[in-house]
């Protein structure tokens, strides 16, 4: 390599005049952008959420707990409301059953005639 030699110091400008340069000081070219790629894949609706969970870095746990617990929250949910309107139902029909038999054993108000 010590008998290569140095590369050249001295350019000569458009106007015909010399400078000394140094090969950093050149401008940089810029280099040649590249075209973005970007492929949409349309997902069921199921499971959107979680392929934008994945893509926003969010773990695979986490992904297969929504999974997993998503509609079994669901499940839990809607058998708490069934039996919520079970509940309501018997309330009702034992509060009817009680006006119905106090007022069938209840004679006539006194005072009244």
């Amino acid at each position: 390599m010590a008998n290569l030699p140095e590369p050249a110091r001295v350019i000569q400008l458009p106007d015909g005049t010399y400078t000394y340069t140094h090969p950093t000081d050149l401008p940089a070219q810029p280099p040649v952008p590249l075209p973005v790629v970007q492929h949409i894949h349309h997902a069921p609706p199921d499971r959107t959420v979680q392929r934008v969970a994945l893509g926003a870095g969010v773990g695979a746990g986490a992904v297969g707990a929504g999974v997993y617990f998503g509609p079994l929250l669901v499940g839990v949910l809607t058998a708490i409301a069934a039996n919520l309107a079970i509940l309501v139902l018997l309330a009702a029909v034992c509060s009817w059953g009680v006006v119905t038999v106090v007022k069938a054993v209840g004679g006539r108000p006194a005072g009244r005639d």
